[in-house]
């Protein structure tokens, strides 16, 4: 906790002292607190939370808070208020937190969770949502109020939402010093819906826990709960993993080639603004992003003097660079989520009538995705500042583009990012300098004109340009 900002180490500690207010009177005498029940949903969070710190299940379990909210939900729903707030705490006192700072973020976890299953279930009370629960008396008695019941558990669930994301904007005011607006900004919107399905699933629990077949009846929701938990789990890890991939890859071309630095993250901006208008679904957007984000990776073979180099390339330094294309597309070969992406980056420089590199396709010859980067690729370029020229207006890039379609662009593709920019705007990339810090750097080419390239960017062209 030292290394913890004093503000947030007070917080914190004041956190703390109002959960242990919330749970003190479960453990008093004569409050007539349901240990068994108790006990049995004590153990059951603390089970789903153990896993993620044994080193045998490795990283496949889902781990942290958030993973079993129906289960304390669940608790809400069944026990007093203090009693309720006891369940949250063995489990998140054990369970795997981030470091650094590990021991307060774990006291933070614990009281956080104390205090925000005591407000819900302070608030499924008010409401006389134990009574719809049935469990008591014989016959019809002992069966749920189903249709009353969603009405307190939805609204402890709401409360249990913004009891945490106030809690979850309040610490990172403490211990980042975010401003107030930024630090809840969002956090509601995405949370509200999964916690009102969570209330949910922890509403089904309780029923079946207080209906003719006790405890081991909720099982049954926990489980299947648990298994997309973790299904959920390894989908945003495999998520993160590609990300990570694509960054490093990118990150590596930006490194080695100054000229063009932060051009592959814009080029995938443009190519999904042409792919939303020409409405492709959703999962082949983000394939696409891959693809215009990658779309150089093969520079990672060409040799950096030629990259870098300042005057005019000779015709056998143009032939390397032409080469750039078939270096990516054997970089990526074997990353099986790029998809369509593996052509786009292997034909991004061909061109409608033929006479693009390196296999000379034409017209619908050229794989879709590969048309729509190579002019997301050319407007990119036409329109973001470098060291050595300057962006074109965005107005002059769209005609030079529509000027080249039929012949070097596909005319929808062109039209499609005419009407995303209309629609949206272009202001990046004609305010960011991809090069490096040294941009009066001697010796920077200028701009100069010349005829349309084999590369893609129309119009103007600079030595740096045709390296592209």
């Amino acid at each position: 906790m030292r290394a913890t900002r004093g503000a947030a180490r007070a917080y914190i500690l004041t956190a703390a002292v109002v959960a242990l207010s919330c749970v003190l009177p479960a453990l008093g005498t004569g409050a007539g607190t349901p240990w068994a029940t108790v006990g049995l949903l004590t153990g059951l969070y603390l089970v789903c939370e153990l896993p993620g710190r044994c080193s045998f299940f490795g990283s496949s379990v889902p781990i942290g808070a958030g993973s079993f909210f129906p289960l304390l939900l669940a608790a809400a729903f069944l026990l007093p208020p203090a009693a309720a707030a006891l369940v949250a705490i063995p489990g998140s006192l054990v369970g795997p937190v981030e470091a650094p700072r590990a021991t307060a973020r774990r006291v933070w976890r614990t009281a956080q969770l104390a205090v925000t299953v005591w407000a819900a279930s302070s608030v499924h009370g008010l409401l006389g949502g134990a009574a719809t629960l049935g469990g008591t008396g014989t016959g019809p008695d002992r069966l749920p109020d189903l249709p009353y019941a969603l009405l307190p558990a939805c609204a402890a669930a709401l409360v249990f939402s913004l009891v945490l994301t106030a809690l979850d904007g309040s610490i990172l005011v403490a211990a980042e010093r975010l401003p107030v607006r930024r630090a809840w900004s969002g956090l509601l919107s995405r949370s509200l819906g999964p916690h009102l399905v969570h209330g949910l699933a922890g509403l089904m629990m309780a029923v079946l826990w207080r209906g003719p077949y006790g405890p081991l009846s909720a099982l049954i929701v926990l489980l299947p709960m648990y298994i997309s938990c973790w299904v959920f789990a390894q989908y945003h890890r495999e998520h993160a993993a590609h990300r990570a991939t694509i960054r490093a890859l990118v990150q590596a071309v930006d490194i080695k080639d100054t000229y063009t630095r932060g051009h592959s993250e814009r080029v995938g901006q443009a190519s999904v603004l042409i792919a939303r208008e020409l409405g492709m679904d959703q999962g082949r957007l983000e394939v696409l992003r891959f693809a215009g984000t990658l779309h150089d990776v093969g520079k990672l073979g060409v040799p950096t003097r030629v990259l870098r180099k300042d005057g005019p390339l000779t015709p056998q330094e143009r032939r390397v660079i032409e080469l750039h294309p078939e270096y990516g597309h054997e970089i990526v070969r074997g990353i099986g989520f790029l998809g369509e992406a593996r052509a786009a980056i292997l034909h991004h420089h061909e061109r409608l009538d033929g006479s693009g590199y390196p296999y000379g396709l034409s017209g619908r010859e050229i794989p879709e995705f590969a048309r729509v980067v190579a002019v997301a690729d050319a407007f990119d370029a036409m329109t973001s500042t470098r060291s050595y020229r300057r962006g074109r207006p965005v107005p002059a890039a769209l005609e030079e583009l529509e000027r080249c379609a039929g012949t070097q662009f596909d005319p929808q593709m062109v039209r499609a990012l005419v009407r995303a920019v209309d629609r949206h705007g272009w202001s990046a990339a004609t305010v960011v300098v991809t090069a490096d810090e040294a941009i009066r750097r001697p010796g920077a080419v200028r701009g100069r004109p010349g005829p349309p390239d084999g590369s893609g960017t129309p119009g103007l062209q600079t030595s740096a340009d045709r390296r592209r």
